[in-house]
């Protein structure tokens, strides 16, 4: 299987000197394409700070990233941005929509600031909106439609670019737990079918039984790793036992 992400020996230190904080220490895996990984870990463990040293959000103190074999570190600002905005997808707990845009506009946003051909561009949106469920609201406003229909435009909008990875950063955190549903089942979809990489922070035992394999980060340290080979059931039992061992997690039933 092709490596997309290569993650080596990577650090992370915030502060100078007597102020210094370790976030993160010599952490090192790889994730397959058409992989999908989660994230997980008490408080503070450093999952977030993982996900945006992968995203190239951030840089590491030390250590190198590579995706599909290009080392971020050696990229400068302006390739960088550009390869951030037409091969990486992102969605974040609080959508980052914008307000005066309809769910049209968002979702195309990504598309305008690259100058796609406008077929191209609804040829796209149609396909994403949906297969997310919300095209029927393309000309409603942020405000309009609900918590759950936000995110999945969100969705929409890291989709569209036509990603070869997404990095989710506790995509589920303010939904409730039909909306939760419905946008992972639609993260899965994709992730199978489109064999889009997924990588997602959570700290919720629920929404990390629907990923393929989990890393548990614990004071900035891989802790654990575990794969999905049996029903999601019996994964998520495999996570409410390792959230134990390491402590913190939120736990929910499953059916």
């Amino acid at each position: 299987m092709k490596k997309i992400i290569e993650v080596e020996n990577i650090s992370k230190i915030y502060g100078r000197k007597v102020s210094q904080y370790r976030a993160l220490e010599n952490i090192s895996f790889t994730v397959d394409k058409g992989d999908f990984l989660g994230i997980m870990g008490p408080s503070g463990a450093g999952k977030t700070t993982l996900l945006n040293l992968m995203s190239s959000i951030d840089k590491p103190t030390s250590g190198s990233i590579k995706i599909s074999g290009i080392d971020l570190s050696k990229m400068k600002d302006r390739k960088m941005s550009e390869f951030r905005r037409k091969e990486l997808g992102f969605i974040f707990q609080d959508f980052n929509l914008m307000d005066a845009l309809n769910v049209q506009d968002n979702i195309l946003l990504p598309l305008a600031l690259d100058r796609k051909k406008s077929k191209e561009m609804f040829q796209r949106l149609e396909h994403v909106t949906k297969n997310l469920g919300i095209h029927h609201l393309l000309k409603k406003f942020p405000e309009e439609i609900s918590v759950g229909q936000r995110q999945r435009v969100a969705a929409a909008r890291a989709l569209i670019v036509h990603p070869q990875l997404i990095f989710a950063d506790e995509p589920t955190g303010s939904l409730d737990s039909k909306s939760a549903t419905e946008l992972l089942q639609h993260l899965v979809k994709m992730n199978q079918e489109e064999q889009v990489t997924i990588a997602m922070v959570t700290h919720d035992a629920f929404t990390a039984s629907y990923c393929q394999r989990i890393l548990f980060i614990k004071d900035g340290e891989i802790f654990s790793e575990i794969v999905r080979n049996g029903t999601r059931k019996e994964f998520f039992a495999k996570i409410i036992e390792m959230q134990a061992a390491i402590g913190g997690g939120v736990e929910h039933e499953i059916i």
